[in-house]
């Protein structure tokens, strides 16, 4: 009898769990985690990243990063069932990050797949209704196994079978995390990271970004979508934009990710931010893009200070007004 499984792991407490509890009953987990343009990087140290490895080194489990692509990119722009709130497109993303484990689950020759999906904790995707159409469509009809819900939920394959004994699956289901913290605590799990969206389509203002570049630029690239997590945005046309950066790793950011015909800009002997010019036609918005640089400079309150421009045809300097409110609200990206 295979006692192989498919794990979707995030790194965060509900999938760590699922996986814990599985193990408990001598289920072999392999671990697979999907990445896209638009969660946080596992690396970096915001709220939303969560580096996977450790954990699953911890745990004794083996994990596989998959990147998504532009698969997922296609869903985030026409979703068949739909955006959220903002830009997410849950249901149509989890339909897919079960198909390629499902795959997966078929090249490593096991037998079923486990989630972290608490019955009734996301009000899009993890409504039983909608749990049920994304078992359907995923191909994976009967070989989704829930442990934290399981017992809420119908008797699944593997159940059925005798691979897993249901009795030792768990009924919980809502949005409050108690059940799981005193799960963690039976486990002696306290290394885990606070809840976070760590999606990035569900914060508003990306997904205004985004709307905007996708309207402008309806192929992105990788880096196109990239420069949305960073800075200041502004629209001066519809093949232009100025981004201006908030802080030194902003700044840094910016300057990397500089492509040939970008122009960078820079306000003189003074504390100032990067502002990047990208598009076709940037040397025709250089003096907004000096003047926006200027108003988030240390020099904002000067009438005139002098800006540096390097990109495009070499390198100058221009004497720039920081620009006022009015010129901020015309071109900011709502």
């Amino acid at each position: 009898m295979n006692r192989k499984a498919v794990a979707l792991f995030s790194g965060g407490l509900d999938s760590t769990l699922a996986i814990l509890v599985m193990q408990k009953q001598n289920i072999d987990v392999l671990a697979i985690t999907f990445l896209t343009d638009f969660v946080c990087e596992i690396g970096d140290s915001s709220s939303c990243a969560k580096n996977p490895g450790p954990a699953a080194a911890r745990l004794g489990f083996d994990i596989k990063l998959c990147h998504l692509g532009q698969k997922f990119i296609e869903i985030v722009k026409k979703p068949r069932h739909g955006h959220g709130r903002n830009m997410n497109p849950c249901i149509d993303c989890r339909i897919l990050m079960l198909r390629e484990a499902g795959a997966y689950m078929e090249i490593v020759g096991a037998d079923f797949v486990i989630t972290g999906e608490v019955l009734g904790q996301r009000p899009m995707s993890q409504l039983r209704n909608t749990l049920n159409l994304i078992e359907r469509e995923s191909g994976l009809a009967g070989l989704i196994v829930r442990p934290l819900s399981a017992r809420l939920l119908p008797v699944t394959v593997p159940e059925a079978r005798g691979i897993i004994d249901r009795e030792r699956l768990l009924a919980i289901s809502g949005r409050t995390r108690k059940p799981q913290m005193a799960l963690a605590r039976e486990f002696n799990l306290t290394d885990y990271p606070a809840p976070a969206g760590g999606c990035l389509l569900t914060d508003p203002i990306y997904s205004r970004r985004l709307r905007d570049l996708l309207y402008a630029t309806p192929d992105p690239g990788s880096a196109d979508l990239g420069l949305l997590r960073l800075g200041r945005h502004f629209r001066p046309s519809g093949t232009c934009k100025i981004i201006v950066g908030r802080n030194e790793a902003e700044n840094i950011a910016l300057e990397k990710m500089q492509r040939p015909g970008d122009i960078l800009l820079q306000v003189a002997g003074a504390g100032s931010p990067l502002a990047l010019l990208t598009g076709p036609d940037g040397r025709k918005h250089i003096d907004l893009g000096a003047s926006l640089c200027a108003r988030y400079s240390d020099l904002k309150h000067r009438a005139e200070v002098l800006v540096g421009i390097t990109g495009g045809t070499g390198s100058a300097l221009v004497r720039s007004r920081p620009a006022g409110e009015d010129i901020i609200e015309q071109y900011r990206i709502q």
